[in-house]
């Protein structure tokens, strides 16, 4: 529960939370927003910061349901872009930093590229 308690309470999640509007009462129709980012993105982002992350976790960080955020993790594990182990009764995730991102802009780039600046340690100042 503390591990949870923190994941949640730490500068990544803050951030999404705050700038994607998802800080709104949960009886709000929530505002649609645009954002740099697509919800694979950021659901890559939170694999990358905490490796054994729920489902749960993902979905209340991103704001989206927790069967949008079992779809898309599932997309990324059947591309490759994570590997998923089971681990007793829950899973493990493991980014593949070394495979290329997708689109043709940033042809010659790396998922580990991306991940650097996303994941930054937040804790510093800028």
């Amino acid at each position: 529960m503390l591990q949870r308690r923190r994941l949640v309470d730490t500068m990544y999640h803050l951030f999404m939370k705050i700038s994607s509007g998802n800080t709104q009462q949960a009886s709000e129709a929530p505002i649609t927003r645009w954002d740099f980012l697509t919800n694979h993105a950021h659901v890559l982002t939170c694999v990358a910061h905490d490796p054994g992350i729920r489902l749960r976790d993902i979905a209340a960080a991103v704001g989206i349901t927790e069967r949008a955020a079992h779809r898309i993790l599932s997309e990324l594990v059947e591309e490759g872009y994570v590997a998923r182990e089971r681990v007793g009764r829950r899973n493990r995730y493991q980014v593949k930093p070394e495979l290329p991102l997708r689109h043709p802009l940033v042809q010659g780039r790396e998922v580990g590229d991306l991940l650097a600046v996303l994941v930054a340690d937040s804790t510093l100042p800028a």
